[in-house]
C-alpha cells in the first residue's frame, strides 16, 4: 500500500477521475486529489467521498484539495499567518507517488517551464526527486503532435537528471523516458474519437493501464 498523490489537470479526461481515483483504491493504495481550477469543469468533487451532514454533502477537505486550500480566504483579503500549513509542502511529504492524470497541455508546459500558479504546480515544484512521478497525458491529436510537446518532454527529462539524445522523435523520447529516467514514467495517449470529435491520438490511456504503471514506478520504491 502507497500514498497516491492524484493530479488533476483541465483535460476532458477529468470526467474519468471518479473511476481512477476507485480504481487505485480498490489497488490498495490511500489516495489523495489535488485539482486545478480547470478540472472542476469536468469533475465533481463530491463524487470523491462526501462528507454528509444535516442532509448536504460537501467536498471531502481530506481527500480533495483545491487552490483555496492552498490560499484559503484569499479572495477575501484573508492573509498568511505564521504556522499556518503550506498545503503542496504537506502533500509532497505525504505522498509516495505523483501520479497527473490526465495531464493537459498547460499543465505540462508548466511543468517543463517550472511554472507554479497552482497547489499542483506548486507541488511538482517542491517534489522530492528521488520518489517516482507518473505523467498521462491527454489533450487534443494536434497539440500532442505540435513541437512544444517534444520540447516540455526533452526538459522533464533533463530535469530528471537524464540527458535524452538529440535526434528522437516524441513517441521514441516517450519509451526513452520511461527506460532511463528511475523517478519519471509517461502513460502515453493513445487513438481514438476524441470529445471534440477529432480522431487521432492524445486520448488519456485507460485506467487500468495508468494504475498499472503506478505500480510498476512504486517496485522500485517499496519497503
Amino acid at each position: 500500500m502507497a500514498n497516491v498523490l492524484l493530479g488533476v489537470t483541465g483535460s476532458v479526461a477529468a470526467i474519468y477521475t471518479p473511476n481512477l481515483y476507485t480504481g487505485l483504491r480498490r489497488a490498495g493504495h490511500l489516495v489523495k486529489v489535488v485539482a486545478t481550477r480547470p478540472s472542476l469543469y469536468f469533475f465533481d468533487p463530491l463524487e470523491l467521498e462526501p462528507i454528509t451532514s444535516s442532509g448536504q454533502a460537501r467536498r471531502n477537505p481530506d481527500v480533495v484539495y483545491l487552490d483555496e486550500d492552498e490560499w484559503p480566504g484569499r479572495d477575501s483579503g484573508q492573509r498568511y499567518e505564521r504556522g499556518d500549513k503550506v498545503v503542496h509542502i504537506e502533500l509532497r511529504r505525504w505522498a509516495d507517488v505523483f501520479v497527473i492524470a490526465p495531464l493537459d497541455a498547460n499543465t505540462l508546459a508548466k511543468l517543463a517551464c517550472g511554472l507554479a500558479d497552482n497547489c499542483l504546480t506548486c507541488v511538482w515544484r517542491a517534489w522530492d526527486r528521488s520518489r517516482p512521478v507518473v505523467l498521462a497525458p491527454a489533450m487534443n491529436t494536434l497539440m500532442w503532435e505540435h513541437p512544444l510537446t517534444l520540447r516540455h518532454f526533452q526538459q522533464l527529462a533533463v530535469d530528471a537528471l537524464t540527458e535524452p539524445p538529440a535526434d528522437l522523435d516524441l513517441d521514441a523520447l516517450l519509451h526513452w523516458i520511461n527506460a532511463n529516467c528511475s523517478a519519471l514514467r509517461v502513460v502515453q495517449p493513445i487513438s481514438k474519437k476524441l470529445a471534440c470529435e477529432d480522431v487521432g491520438i492524445g486520448a488519456m490511456a485507460e485506467r487500468p493501464e495508468i494504475i498499472a504503471e503506478v505500480q510498476q514506478a512504486l517496485a522500485p520504491h517499496s519497503k
